[in-house]
């Protein structure tokens, strides 16, 4: 009986060590940094003009991933330290609930889940474990548990944005980092417009509504039929933009794309993506439907990833930069980084002067960078952010 015991002690330490090491490794082959493709410094002229930008950038995937954000990891992309060491004022964190074995940029179905076996690794509470809502609700839990420090805030609605930012141009360095949650598809909801309000109460302001799969609201751009919105998906952009969400079409089909715009009343974003013209690839949608994103006052969050940008470099990126204001304008250009979201990228959140001595070797103007790198993200927020919190 002892040597059974000690067998099964010898199993059990095992398993907490296979756990308590998983998470870390799964994440450094998924959030990957090739620092040698970016330049070693930065420029005089690139580094003085980062000092006086405010950074906003509309997409990461932070909290789904096993570690403290207030703390400077050696893997990933984001947190708290490396956000003030880049002069991000404002992070948008999107909460991941499902993405397919496999997945691609071609064509998924929505029958596997490799985030089951994450959360698993990663000890998350067992609600987690079945539920794609309680997945969302426990990183927007998370989040406000980070939001206890002094150095991250949760921003719920302009008031709150406005109060924010006065603080943040007071500020010495390192300065607070503003926080706000949105989806990465709009899965929580499981089929339940009610879902809406959960997500809503725990401080969710951006809905994306696809991922890499069809869902009950229509077609995904990685999807098998690529549809449009189906009368459920009808329905939840409706309520959604009621309540005040601002829509997120990132990942949608081009038809869903098209069925949003023809629907909605208010802008919508496109958190992170890359130009068709710029970079042909399965993952970027066609640039009339950027155009029309743009003329009704909506958002393009161009990424730092290779299908997105084709070129990772801080030189490639600062070209679909480019090649999307002449297509679209100053203002409605910004960045969305998709950092820690399972992709490879040359820098991270702390070194995004490199970006902006690239823009400035592309040949924007000052002002051109500063809305790109920032303004356009915080004057976006501050019009369609909701009122209060109620």
């Amino acid at each position: 009986m002892r040597w059974l015991i000690g067998v099964l002690g010898l199993l059990l330490v095992a398993v907490v060590g296979v756990l308590a090491l998983a998470p870390g490794v799964v994440e450094r082959s998924q959030n990957r940094l090739r620092p040698e493709l970016a330049p070693a410094s930065v420029s005089a002229a690139g580094r003085q003009l980062h000092q006086r930008l405010r950074l906003a950038d509309l997409h990461s995937d932070t909290f789904l991933w096993h570690r403290n954000v207030l703390k400077r990891a050696e893997r990933g992309h984001v947190d708290v330290p490396r956000l003030q060491a880049g002069g991000v004022a404002l992070q948008v964190f999107s909460a991941v609930t499902k993405s397919p074995s496999g997945q691609n940029y071609e064509s998924n179905d929505a029958d596997s889940d490799t985030i089951t076996a994450l959360v698993v690794a990663q000890r998350w509470p067992a609600a987690t474990w079945t539920s794609l809502l309680e997945r969302a609700l426990y990183q927007a839990r998370r989040a406000e548990q980070a939001a206890r420090s002094s150095d991250l805030e949760l921003i719920r609605n302009r008031a709150q944005l406005t109060d924010f930012l006065s603080r943040w141009n007071a500020a010495s360095t390192p300065r607070p980092v503003a926080a706000l949650l949105a989806t990465e598809g709009a899965h929580p909801l499981e089929g339940e417009i009610d879902h809406l309000e959960a997500l809503w109460a725990a401080g969710y302001r951006m809905l994306g509504l696809h991922h890499f799969f069809d869902n009950r609201l229509g077609g995904s751009l990685h999807g098998r039929n690529k549809g449009g919105l189906t009368a459920f998906g009808r329905a939840v952009v409706d309520a959604a933009e009621a309540r005040g969400f601002i829509i997120d079409v990132a990942h949608s089909s081009a038809q869903s794309v098209t069925d949003v715009l023809d629907r909605v009343s208010r802008p919508v974003v496109l958190s992170h993506t890359g130009m068709a013209g710029a970079c042909s690839t399965p993952r970027n949608i066609p640039d009339s439907l950027m155009q029309r994103i743009a003329v009704n006052g909506g958002l393009i969050g161009i990424g730092y990833w290779d299908a997105a940008v084709c070129d990772i470099r801080p030189a490639g990126i600062a070209r679909t930069i480019a090649y999307a204001v002449r297509l679209l304008g100053d203002r409605a250009v910004a960045l969305g980084s998709d950092f820690d979201g399972a992709t490879t990228v040359a820098f991270d959140t702390s070194r995004l002067a490199l970006l902006v001595d690239a823009l400035l070797a592309e040949g924007l103007s000052e002002t051109q960078i500063a809305g790109i790198m920032g303004e356009n993200q915080l004057r976006f927020l501050e019009r369609w952010l909701p009122a209060d919190s109620s």
